[in-house]
């Protein structure tokens, strides 16, 4: 059994522990979803060598604010060390705390990037983001920072990045736009992101269409299917 594999059986039990019952009593509010990406793309940049990729998380919000998540994805084989082999999965854990503050939707957190056999490739970063919604259209932005760490070559790096989405209701599509800019340890001279594109509910599927290019690599179309419970 793969690695993914492995990891959608644990996200498929943590959606039967996560029972509304459960959810009812601690004041914990579960959401797992499951999906498929044609591409893998992060901050514009393909993660799974222009292949498909596997998808799947599960987090759990608290009336507090405060919730944590666990994310999957498969990922081009990374990290490889001495032995041969590398890390074929991303696993991201968050923590965090949201909440409305000055009227703009605030989110402060901390997420890990673990690739499990991959040789000294984890890190972390400390992303913030602010949104909010005006009618039919949701503007956010965000700033990310990783510290200096080992996986970085003891340098930091930084994520600033913009996006907006606009859905009415009487549309069958919503449209969203994005750009960001990196500069840092992943992105030594610089590197600005973008992608525009759709999203389709049908049931209980959510299908994407989207562009994603950059600066620093050629763009492409990815497509996605995703299902929330």
């Amino acid at each position: 059994m793969s690695k993914l594999s492995s990891a959608l059986l644990i996200a498929g039990g943590l959606l039967a522990w996560a029972d509304p019952a459960s959810a009812q009593q601690t004041r914990w509010e579960p959401e797992v979803y499951a999906g498929v990406v044609s591409d893998y793309r992060f901050r514009g940049l393909s993660l799974s060598g222009d292949d498909p990729a596997l998808q799947a998380g599960v987090s759990a919000s608290h009336a507090t604010g405060f919730y944590a998540a666990l994310d999957l994805s498969g990922i081009e084989e990374y990290g490889i060390g001495l032995d041969g082999d590398g890390a074929d999965l991303e696993v991201s854990l968050t923590t965090g705390w949201t909440g409305s503050v000055g009227g703009v939707d605030l989110d402060v957190g901390l997420s890990a990037f673990v690739y499990p056999d991959g040789s000294d490739v984890s890190y972390f970063e400390l992303p913030v983001t602010i949104s909010r919604t005006i009618g039919n259209a949701t503007w956010r932005g965000g700033f990310a920072y990783a510290p200096a760490q080992n996986a970085l070559d003891d340098e930091d790096n930084r994520y600033l990045w913009g996006d907006l989405e606009y859905a009415p209701p009487g549309w069958a599509v919503s449209l969203k736009g994005g750009v960001g800019y990196e500069d840092g340890a992943y992105a030594p001279g610089g590197k600005t992101d973008w992608l525009a594109g759709i999203e389709m509910p049908v049931g209980p599927l959510v299908y994407g269409v989207h562009y994603v290019d950059s600066s620093t690599s050629e763009g492409s179309v990815v497509f996605s299917a995703f299902v929330n419970f």
